[in-house]
Order: C-alpha cells, then structure tokens, then sequence
C-alpha cells in the first residue's frame, strides 16, 4: 500500500519540483471537458503560469489572450486548433504560439490528449512589432550540439527576434550529458520532463526527477543538471528574454 504521506514534490522560496502524485484540479473558464493542473504561477512567487491541460474527447479550450501571451505544445495526442481563423491539427510534439489580443479554439482532440502551456504578460519593444501566431514541431534534426558537447542539443522553437520576450526550448541530455557549469542568471525557468530520469540540483539541494515531473527556478536559483538511468533526458523549457534587466 502506498504512504500518501510521500512525495518528490517540493516547494521553495526560489525553485519547485512538481510530480504528478500531487495534482489538484483546476477550473479555467472556457476550457471544459478537461482536467486543468496548475503548476506554476505566481501565487508561488513565478511571473510566468505553466499548466497541464488533459482533454477528453469532447474536450474543448476556447479563449481570447489579453495581457497574457500563451504557448501550447502537444505531450501526447492530437487535436485540432483555430487560431485568427486558420485551423490545424496539431500531434504529439507539435505546437503554437499565441500572442496576445488573438482567439483561439481547441476542439476534437484524441481521449487523452495532453497540452501543456507557458503563460506571460507580454511586454511590448519600442519599434518592433507584436509577434505574431507560430506554429512548429520538435525535430531533432533543428537541435544543434550546445556548448561544444555532442551529449547535449537544444532546439530554439520561437524566433530568435527581439520582438519575443519568451522563449521555449527543447533540452536533450543523452547518456553522460550535464551541464558544463552551475548556472546562476537572471531568467527565470519553467519547464516539464518529457522523456527520461536525470538529477536537478536546484540551490545547492540535490532532487530526482523523471518523465512527467515540472520544475520552477527564480531568477538566480542555482542550477545544474544530470541525465541518468538507460534513455537521454528530454525537457521542454520556458524563459523570459530580450528586454532590459531594470525597470529603475
């Protein structure tokens, strides 16, 4: 029998570890038919919202992004998506970006599906225009070798433009990959594990975690990371960039 006490699941003052075993269901207007799990906010000191939305098959997302920016990628199945009037089909490892002021719409999708999302009140750049939709797909073949080291890929999925103040990633790690340092920087991190097992240090405190697990880190928590286990580490991350450092 399983001790309900227990958990990987840990919440600081600069960085979580969110697993599965602890979700509590939200309810998100306009979104219906589905399961809603909020993993970041900033209830807990975030300035970005990551959630996991699980689609029945008559599940539906409908909305409009205000202030908020929103990022949709597919963790499994398949749906179709109306973005400012056009419509796709969107599958596992698929995305689209929504910036804000657009509707969208979320329909049909396989039993199951699960979406993920990363939330940001956009900020505009004096001189560059508000960007617009984008869609795209996990494809190894667009992750180069990152920092030198062949056990290590990343691949950009938003636009390398100063138009974006988000940007997503997809990090792999294969087996003897690490990080070449600990990382300690102003961006702030969310991010989900999409494949495999690895060890996250996070302020000097060692954690386990796997496929399915959500991590936050502050601006300034330390970091570093470590594939482990027989499959590469896989995970999708978000990041706030390009605009200036102060509001001094």
């Amino acid at each position: 029998m399983e001790i309900s006490a227990l958990t990987r699941s840990v919440v600081k003052r600069n960085h979580a570890v969110i697993a599965p075993d602890g979700y509590i269901n939200s309810n998100v207007p306009g979104w219906t038919n589905c399961t809603v799990n909020v993993i970041i906010n900033e209830q807990m000191g975030a300035r970005l919202c990551q959630t996991i939305i699980t689609l029945r098959a008559d599940g539906q997302l409908f909305g409009k992004t205000q202030a908020s920016q929103i990022f949709f990628y597919v963790v499994e199945g398949q749906c179709q998506v109306t973005i400012d009037g056009a419509e796709r089909t969107l599958a596992t490892g698929q995305f689209v970006y929504v910036p804000i002021g657009q509707e969208y719409l979320f329909k049909n999708p396989a039993e199951g599906t699960q979406l993920l999302t990363f939330h940001k009140v956009y900020e505009p750049l004096e001189g560059h225009p508000t960007p617009g939709v984008v869609f795209g797909e996990k494809d190894d073949s667009k992750a180069p070798v990152y920092m030198n080291d062949p056990a290590l890929r990343i691949q950009e999925l938003l636009p390398n433009e100063l138009a974006f103040d988000m940007a997503v990633n997809i990090f792999t790690y294969d087996l003897g990959g690490h990080l070449p340092m600990v990382e300690t920087h102003i961006m702030e991190h969310g991010l989900l594990y999409l494949q495999g097992q690895a060890v996250y240090m996070l302020d000097q405190q060692w954690y386990p975690v796997k496929k399915g697990d959500s991590i936050w880190m502050a601006p300034y928590c330390q970091q570093w990371a470590t594939t482990m286990g027989k499959e590469p580490s896989v995970y999708i991350y978000y990041k706030n960039v390009n605009r200036f450092p102060t509001v001094v």
